[in-house]
């Protein structure tokens, strides 16, 4: 192997698969519903993690920043209650690639800059409900469902 070859393999490793494979943003579309299904658009939505808060009216698409910590969205609108969520945070397959390629090197970089973690794509929030969303439901071109935070128990 040339040097220019092996110090580019190298470098890759050390960067972190998820690094390499993914954006540090991830697309969430958050659309609001009333309690009788109505979709509302242009609730103020405000989305927060670890990194900080953005905003966002309802209807539209957000970039995200990646975390392994969920998202806490609350969307306000003036004729509704409030309605809150939280987007659950998922290892990508950017962490089976630092398993297979990078080692624990990458693996730890990739969490720690959080490109090894994605939010689902699509959530309907209720107005009135605090809903939780779990990627691991996610089916393409489809709104995650919502569910209630102790449904389970």
């Amino acid at each position: 192997m040339t040097k220019l070859a092996l110090s580019s393999l190298t470098l890759i490793l050390l960067s972190g698969c998820a690094s390499v494979v993914n954006d540090s943003t991830h697309p969430l579309r958050v659309e609001t519903k009333n309690s009788s299904g109505e979709t509302i658009a242009g609730a103020d939505c405000r989305i927060s993690n670890d990194y900080g808060a953005i905003t966002v009216k309802s209807g539209d698409t957000a970039q995200v920043r990646r975390s392994s910590k969920d998202l806490d969205i609350t969307c306000k609108h003036p004729q509704n209650p409030d309605a809150s969520g939280r987007a659950i945070s998922r290892a990508n397959m950017g962490v089976a690639g630092n398993i297979i390629f990078g080692g624990g090197i990458g693996a730890i970089i990739d969490h720690n800059k959080g490109t090894a973690y994605t939010y689902p794509s699509w959530i309907q929030l209720v107005f009135g409900k605090s809903l939780v969303f779990d990627r691991s439901t996610e089916k393409d071109g489809q709104p995650v469902p919502g569910m209630e935070p102790n449904a389970n128990k």
